[in-house]
């Protein structure tokens, strides 16, 4: 796949998976689905699922993890808060335009340019938090994100992103 390919790819994720609302509950199902899919897949993952306004609605560690995962979590969070798109896509962004992080984003201190956050968007909102994952290589973390929000939002044709 070319870094365009996969560009569109990413943006086309984004624009598919809007939630029409998005709850406290919302978070604690779509988090519980997270881990146990990570269960299914035998992988230990850390999840968060964090609003702007800094409330972390959702937080799991799986055994195995630590508190570089949680690290993690917050720069991937942080990059999507910041730039309202995946943390995936930055980093294809960046590779494609052949830029450092600092050059993209001016207060790139605690962002990361690895995938593994997902926006939260609302339709007719904008994006209100990220879904975040840490544990596996970055573009898996990304990939499980996806493909549990589009399980929860029953969305059946999303394009998806799977490390080689």
């Amino acid at each position: 796949m070319t870094m365009e390919e996969l560009l569109k790819v990413l943006e086309m994720q984004e624009e598919i998976l809007q939630f029409s609302h998005f709850t406290n509950d919302d978070a604690w199902e779509l988090g519980c689905q997270i881990v146990k899919e990570a269960r299914r897949l035998g992988v230990q993952v850390a999840v968060s699922i964090r609003l702007n306004n800094g409330c972390i609605v959702f937080k799991h560690n799986m055994d195995g993890t630590n508190r570089l995962n949680d690290q993690w979590l917050e720069r991937k969070q942080h990059t999507v808060e910041l730039t309202e798109q995946s943390s995936l896509q930055l980093y294809v962004r960046l590779r494609h335009q052949g830029q450092e992080l600092s050059e993209m984003v001016p207060e790139a201190a605690g962002c990361v340019a690895v995938g593994g956050g997902f926006p939260i968007r609302v339709e007719e909102v904008g994006v209100i938090g990220c879904v975040a994952v840490s544990g596996m290589d970055h573009v898996s973390d990304h990939d499980l994100a996806v493909k549990c929000i589009s399980r929860y939002l029953h969305v059946d044709e999303v394009p998806r992103i799977r490390a080689v």
